[in-house]
């Protein structure tokens, strides 16, 4: 076990320095990812390693997919509910069915119900993997917020399929009007679990006396918690995290009220998922041996036949629908024809966006091995590589080409969007006129008899006045992109020059530590302004 562990310790080190890499190289880390996944089963002597399937699929699955509700704006999500729930169901289920029967006329043995259970692998596309792909890249908020709403309801829906198809292959007995009626029951009551399940945690984050460290940790907890309690009633855990998290996220301006919890829970969830993601690349990795062994008669150039074939079918797939989702409800409402079109290139960037991730690799993990005692899952190390290679191709081929598409199109914003820099410091006026306000009605007599008020109101003043000329010089610079870039340098190349001197500062030990990272702090949030909350 020691072993094992410090092995485990070792490749994680090993990935994390090719992540580094790949973001010297500018290459999207979970490229890197299923290449170091790859690399690390072709180590000679390097031993196998087989983890419980449900052990996996409960430790990894509840955390990713409370971050992807976390992080998923509601405002933009409920907007585009149409356009995300046709990708997010209506695609989904074409794509398990459409990979259910190709996969059952391709492979020798494969049953219709082991073809759904591929197809809800492989169905759902990963979120972190596009916005990975995407970030620093010139694309609408449109395409952004479609893509991490589908990844929220895709990863639901297509792991209930997987459930489903699971039942199906164990059993051996599958009736479609009674899992339709199952679906809809298990999902709606897995919803009414996470929304009762994290008001409790509301009340907790709100009402007892939390720090930092304990909030930051009940929202670890709190994915789990809400799985576990949904999958005890014979309800869909899934669903529970989901929609806990849409909630929780929805409501955390009124539960996590100091900058010190907000800053130190990011830092928190942004470590967990790496972590989870690289480890998830780590485990396939060790276990890859084992299940190329385990194919049976099946050989490893036809598994990877196999993989290509499934691939083209996925990627073909999505390409074909996002067109008539995209401009049919456009053609049949007047209300729709009110948004911008989106045109042919906002489609295609969605369509190709559609990469494979670690939510695909860690449900495949969490087939069982056996069915029974006696019995062993038929042709599990198959499905596991199938998988495996679909995450391959969609993530290294279409990885890489999605950034060359986006040069080539040459895309803009869709919508009327303020750009972020004319959005903050709008926000701020506001915020500043706001304590102006609040002083002059309420503390009058504080101003005149207290200096520290007077001059904090007098720092609040100028600030309106600086932002204000901040805003006429960025709408100066609106058609010249050149100055706003050279702008965002100089502040970065200063904010750099800052970091050292803080560093100086601190060996000569003239100030506090808690002061000097008080000031590195707002460094990090001036930073921020610039770079955005870019996560990894």
């Amino acid at each position: 076990m020691h072993e094992q562990l410090l092995l485990i310790l070792g490749l994680l080190i090993l990935v994390m320095l090719l992540v580094m890499l790949a973001q010297r190289i500018k290459i999207a880390y979970p490229i890197f990812l299923v290449l170091a996944g790859l690399g690390i089963s072709l180590i000679p002597g390097v031993p196998v390693l087989q983890l419980d399937p449900e052990i996996i699929f409960l430790i990894f699955l509840p955390p990713l997919l409370y971050e992807a509700a976390w992080y998923t704006s509601w405002n933009d999500f409920w907007k585009w509910k149409r356009t995300i729930g046709l990708l997010a169901f209506g695609l989904v289920f074409l794509t398990s069915i459409v990979v259910a029967f190709a996969s059952q006329a391709l492979i020798p043995g494969f049953t219709l119900a082991m073809g759904f259970l591929l197809g809800g692998i492989v169905s759902p596309p990963d979120a972190i993997a596009a916005t990975t792909v995407l970030k620093g890249l010139k694309v609408p908020k449109r395409t952004i917020a479609m893509l991490e709403g589908e990844s929220l309801i895709n990863d639901a829906s297509s792991l209930i399929v997987f459930r489903f198809a699971l039942a199906a292959v164990m059993t051996g007995v599958f009736s479609m009007q009674e899992a339709t009626g199952q679906f809809f029951l298990v999902a709606g009551m897995g919803v009414v679990v996470g929304i009762a399940g994290a008001h409790i945690f509301y009340a907790i984050h709100r009402f007892l006396p939390t720090t930092p460290a304990i909030d930051a940790a009940m929202t670890v907890i709190t994915p789990y918690v809400l799985f576990l309690a949904a999958e005890h009633f014979h309800y869909s855990g899934v669903m529970a995290v989901v929609s806990g998290g849409l909630f929780m996220s929805f409501r955390a301006h009124e539960i996590f009220k100091t900058g010190m919890t907000r800053i130190n829970m990011t830092g928190v969830w942004n470590t967990l998922i790496f972590v989870m993601n690289a480890l998830v690349f780590v485990l396939i990795g060790l276990e890859l041996p084992d299940i190329i062994n385990g194919l049976g008669e099946t050989s490893v150039m036809e598994g990877i036949k196999y993989g290509l074939i499934i691939s083209l079918i996925v990627i073909v797939v999505r390409l074909l629908w996002i067109y008539p989702v995209a401009h049919i409800p456009r053609w049949l409402s007047k209300k729709v024809r009110r948004d911008p079109s989106p045109g042919w290139k906002n489609p295609l960037i969605i369509g190709w966006a559609g990469m494979r991730g670690v939510v695909s690799l860690a449900t495949a993990l969490s087939i069982p091995v056996m069915m029974n005692s006696e019995t062993a899952f038929p042709m599990r190390n198959l499905i596991i590589f199938i998988t495996f290679v679909v995450i391959f191709v969609t993530l290294v081929f279409q990885g890489l080409t999605l950034p060359l598409i986006i040069k080539l199109t040459k895309i803009g914003e869709i919508d009327p969007i303020l750009p972020p820099h004319e959005q903050q410091a709008s926000i701020q006026i506001r915020l500043d006129n706001l304590a102006v306000n609040r002083l002059n009605e309420k503390y009058q007599s504080n101003l005149e008899n207290n200096s520290l008020v007077e001059n904090f109101k007098n720092t609040i003043e100028n600030d309106i006045v600086q932002q204000q000329s901040h805003l006429e010089s960025l709408e100066m610079c609106t058609n010249r992109r050149n100055d706003l870039n050279e702008y965002h340098e100089i502040m970065l190349d200063i904010f750099a020059l800052q970091r050292k001197e803080l560093f100086k500062i601190k060996r000569e030990k003239e100030f506090s530590d808690d002061e000097i990272r008080k000031a590195e702090s707002q460094l990090d949030l001036n930073e921020l302004k610039i770079t955005g909350n870019k996560h990894l």
